[in-house]
């Protein structure tokens, strides 16, 4: 495979190939797999050329995602770092005793004696068509488990960064990406910094907080980019980690703007927006002025994209949101 230069714009979903590229090629304890990871090339194309180049090391398994993950957890407990994908976040489900009862607790049970350095890879969110068991965004469940590290990337440049950061930990990682992103393109630095819990501060401003992160990034952007046209300054931070996430940042944004507006693909009703609301609005009291939380309506989402679209977060809800929390109708 040709390898990028930094000049050269390229997708969400290459920018996955190449850090998981750049990984087998840096670490050999580094090892691919999940259903049609191999041969196939994966299911959305993230491994292409993979197995080519690094033989076992990238490999198909059986359809069963519990044994999978318990692959992964044996394999990263016996000195290796694997990259597990499982095909769809909505298939995570049905390895919930791996992953919150063994995989999150290995560190902790063992007394620290054993880590579980492994990366769980998935893709998430609607499109057209796809229908409530392949639409559903998952991330707030498993920010909800201590032991798990937790990122969502929205740019094919944090796709890579956030990728090769998640394969360095020595504590497991589940990262959700985004299907809908997988086309967008941008410019990827390798030497880009790969930190945990850092967020991205995407646009400066002093009108009012936007905080995102996942497929909501690029509603955000226009939203706000198009409030600025009307004069309204709007600052927009991207956290790319939910877990940790990057606190810091987020307050003292708030403190500066007195307003907040969080935004993400998941279901509002306990989504992560509340936490990070929560977590502003006691830290501050009084200097939050107002806050909304903009995400899915509480529902399945259909596979009709007419119908679907009046469930998702838009451009339009988002910037109504940020006007009232402005103060503007």
């Amino acid at each position: 495979m040709s390898t990028p230069t930094d000049a050269e714009a390229i997708t969400y979903i290459r920018a996955i190939n190449l850090a998981l590229d750049d990984a087998l090629a840096a670490d050999d304890s580094v090892i691919v797999f999940g259903e049609d990871v191999g041969i196939p090339n994966g299911p959305f194309g993230a491994s292409k050329g993979l197995r080519a180049a690094y033989g076992d090391r990238v490999f198909d398994t059986p359809i069963s995602e519990s044994a999978m993950i318990g692959a992964a957890l044996g394999s990263s407990m016996a000195g290796l770092r694997p990259v597990v994908e499982v095909m769809y976040a909505d298939f995570l489900l049905v390895a919930m005793d791996q992953i919150v009862n063994q995989v999150a607790n290995t560190r902790y049970v063992s007394r620290g004696r054993l880590t579980a350095p492994m990366v769980i890879r998935t893709q998430q969110g609607s499109t057209p068509g796809s229908c409530a068991q392949h639409s559903q965004s998952l991330e707030a469940l498993f920010a909800h488990i201590p032991g798990l590290r937790v990122a969502v990337p929205s740019t094919p440049q944090d796709a890579y960064s956030v990728l090769r950061g998640a394969i360095s930990s020595d504590d497991p990682v589940m990262v959700f990406e985004s299907r809908r992103l997988y086309p967008s393109k941008g410019h990827v630095r390798r030497d880009a910094d790969a930190r945990i819990g850092v967020a991205d501060v995407v646009r400066q401003g002093s009108a009012v907080t936007v905080v995102t992160w996942g497929t909501s990034r690029p509603l955000c952007e226009e939203a706000v980019d198009s409030l600025a046209l009307q004069g309204y300054e709007c600052e927009l931070i991207d956290l790319r980690w939910i877990s940790p996430w990057d606190t810091e940042t987020v307050l003292a944004s708030a403190a500066r703007t007195g307003r907040l507006v969080v935004v993400h693909e998941a279901v509002r009703n306990a989504g992560f927006g509340a936490e990070v609301v929560s977590t502003v609005a006691e830290s501050l009291g009084g200097q939050l002025q107002a806050c909304r939380r903009v995400g899915t309506l509480a529902s399945p989402i259909p596979s009709s994209p007419v119908l679907s679209a009046q469930l998702l977060p838009s451009v339009d809800t988002i910037t109504r949101a940020i006007l009232d929390t402005i103060g503007e109708k």
